[in-house]
């Protein structure tokens, strides 16, 4: 029997591959962008520009997701995980990046497989953030990264026991780095004030933009994703594996890959 959610089909699959490829495009045009080309021209423009975009490619995976591949059980799943990781969100609040919704992001992803945690990933932000009140530009980004996140956790090679559990441990380690790495890039073009090692330079090199980029970070969010992400990690290693457990008998008892069978009732003989 499938542990999987939601199964990928190969509409799915391609549906999230475009939504991809548009995201890392939207994340690192400021790096690829050569300075005679329109999105360096527009530059003020294109964060708003793929703020609409990628929720539209979102709508798309998700409707693809649905499309055969996600039934009442999954939603009902989906649902009460989105909603505890948008409960969750408000108690760190992002103080000293103290964050525990990553916890549930990436073990919901390897319980229930990779296209429930794209899932998971995408509604559990924009619901935290209509609860939060953090709805703005950034939030298709957000919403882009935490579903990378939990699709990746859901592609993680087959482990038990402890080796499974320090498989997850470093995998949150480097996902949570890498978000808040990956977020700086959709605003660090457009702030001003930075000191010239820090700051996008549009006419410049992709490796001179990439370390300016790459010191950006150091300086203004490894104080956020360290915590960030050694919570992450005390957290799994902690209750992982119960939380684990747990999601997998649920997953067992769903049997979301069941078809259900319809019987014709059995003819009544009228009484002597």
């Amino acid at each position: 029997m499938s542990t999987s959610a939601i199964r990928l089909g190969p509409r799915s699959r391609a549906a999230i591959g475009l939504a991809s490829a548009v995201g890392v495009l939207a994340f690192t045009w400021p790096l690829l962008a050569s300075p005679q080309s329109a999105a360096v021209a527009h530059a003020a423009d294109a964060p708003f520009l793929f703020a609409v975009v990628v929720p539209v490619l979102l709508l798309v995976v998700l409707a693809q997701l649905g499309d055969g591949g996600m039934d009442a059980k999954a939603i009902a799943v989906l649902g009460v995980l989105s909603a505890v990781i948008a409960a969750l969100r408000p108690l760190g609040g992002g103080t000293a990046g103290i964050e525990p919704i990553w916890v549930i992001l990436v073990l919901g992803g390897r319980a229930l497989g990779p296209g429930f945690g794209f899932c998971l990933g995408a509604i559990s932000l924009f619901a935290s953030a209509l609860l939060t009140g953090g709805v703005g530009p950034w939030l298709p980004f957000q919403m882009l990264a935490a579903a990378w996140v939990g699709l990746g956790a859901g592609l993680l090679p087959r482990a038990s026991g402890r080796r499974e559990l320090a498989l997850l441990a470093g995998y949150a380690a480097v996902a949570c780095i890498a978000y808040g790495f990956l977020l700086n890039l959709w605003f660090w073009p457009f702030t001003a004030g930075l000191p010239e090692q820090m700051a996008f330079v549009p006419g410049a090199s992709f490796g001179e933009n990439l370390a300016a980029w790459l010191r950006f970070c150091l300086v203004s969010s490894l104080g956020y994703d360290i915590p960030r992400a050694v919570l992450t990690v005390v957290l799994i290693l902690v209750a992982g594996r119960p939380i684990l457990l747990a999601l997998r008998r649920m997953t067992r008892r769903a049997a979301f890959d069941a078809a259900p069978e319809f019987v014709a009732p059995m003819p009544q003989t009228p009484a002597s």
